[in-house]
């Protein structure tokens, strides 16, 4: 069974950049089809995808984010990382990475990390 697990500071502060990484156990992140996500979810607020990496290396992000956002990752370790620059403490939330398959245009999510809390502030 594939398992996630997110790692990176709790803490960062308004202008800097936040990093994150994602660990895959039971599983290769080059498996066909197979795509690595990051979602997050503010306090009091729903699920915000926020982008992916495929099994080829192409990435697809939120329109929202598109400018601040950058997902990468390291093939011979199996995992993979978020870069979120210039943040804000609206962008306080607790950031998840999770797996899925994608078909057509759409995203068959299966495994999830737990989630870790990120908190912007000074």
């Amino acid at each position: 069974q594939v398992q996630l697990q997110e790692s990176g500071p709790g803490l960062v502060k308004p202008s800097q950049t936040l990093s994150l990484t994602c660990t895959v156990s039971g599983g290769s992140i080059t498996t066909s089809y197979y795509y690595c996500s990051w979602i997050r979810q503010p306090p009091g607020k729903g699920l915000e995808w926020m982008g992916a990496i495929a099994y080829e290396g192409s990435n697809y992000y939120s329109p929202s984010l598109n400018s601040r956002t950058s997902i990468s990752r390291n093939t011979s370790k199996d995992h993979f990382s978020l870069q979120l620059s210039s943040v804000t403490p609206e962008d306080t939330a607790v950031y998840y990475c999770a797996s899925a398959l994608g078909y057509g245009s759409s995203l068959y999510f299966g495994s999830w990390g737990q989630g870790t809390q990120v908190t912007v502030s000074s």
